[in-house]
């Protein structure tokens, strides 16, 4: 199944980006799949510092009384919905093959979910940057609504650990635009998985416009500093230290997720 965003191109691998008119937004890209997966950059996952509370949702962004939940809602559904806390409509998972009437059995899935996107790169992002993430209307392979024990079962786990049972093909191309439109990494494992079930689908060419992304108040790492911290007090752990606070100890200081573990050791600002 081709994945939505998918065209034709000329040669495999072929990357176009051009410039966009807003500053909301880096540059559209378009690259096949194979060759997108090849090229997403790789890195372990931090997850320390994860709470689904970073990531504000569902908002109403335009304040058309609509949250993203109902906006998705409204977006998928096969016949027509109205009204401002959608009930009814007809939605059909793609994850299972199932049609559903009441909104009380779909959840709208996070195609990359909070915590996969947080250990790979979203840690880092400033909280308006996360809340755009969490609810990002501006492309429909971000937000899909299906069965909700479907999207429970799948959790935050990534391709490596969890495909639905139909159109893995369409679900690795749009996991893959999403990795791509907010700059998240990938791990080992994940990697590999993506580039086994993309050999056995349509190379179709991704198009993707890539988001803004804002990191938080530039700050220390380890004792040095300058990693990417969000200390609402110094702008470095050089700072922090020099007024006397540090070391922070990860499980102990709360201070500990504004810093950036770069060695990995429980401990910033030493």
């Amino acid at each position: 199944m081709t994945a939505p965003g998918a065209a034709d191109a000329t040669s495999e691998g072929a990357v176009v980006t051009s410039p966009i008119a807003t500053a909301s937004a880096a540059a559209q890209v378009q690259v096949r799949l194979r060759a997108a997966i090849r090229n997403l950059p790789v890195a372990a996952e931090t997850p320390a510092g994860y709470a689904r509370s970073k990531f504000r949702h569902w908002i109403d962004a335009d304040g058309d009384c609509q949250d993203t939940r109902d906006e998705v809602l409204k977006a998928e559904s096969r016949v027509a919905v109205s009204g401002c806390d959608i009930r009814r409509g007809k939605w059909f998972s793609y994850y299972d093959r199932r049609t559903w009437t009441l909104a009380t059995d779909v959840d709208i899935d996070h195609v990359v979910a909070l915590k996969e996107a947080w250990d790979s790169g979203a840690k880092r992002w400033n909280a308006d940057t996360r809340k755009r993430f969490a609810n990002d209307l501006g492309d429909k392979r971000s937000l899909v609504a299906v069965t909700d024990n479907v999207n429970q079962s799948k959790s935050d786990r990534d391709p490596a650990e969890w495909l639905p049972r139909y159109s893995k093909c369409r679900y690795v191309a749009e996991w893959t635009a999403v990795k791509i439109r907010w700059s998240l990494k990938v791990n080992r494992a994940e990697k590999a998985k993506l580039a086994k079930v993309a050999s056995g689908c349509r190379n179709v060419v991704l198009t993707v416009r890539k988001a803004a992304i804002r990191t938080g108040t530039s700050g220390g790492g380890t004792g040095g500093g300058g990693g990417g911290g969000t200390d609402p007090r110094y702008g470095t752990c050089t700072e922090a230290k020099s007024h006397g606070y540090g070391p922070y100890y990860q499980g102990q200081d709360e201070e500990y997720y504004w810093y950036d573990d770069r060695d990995n050791d429980g401990v910033v600002c030493e």
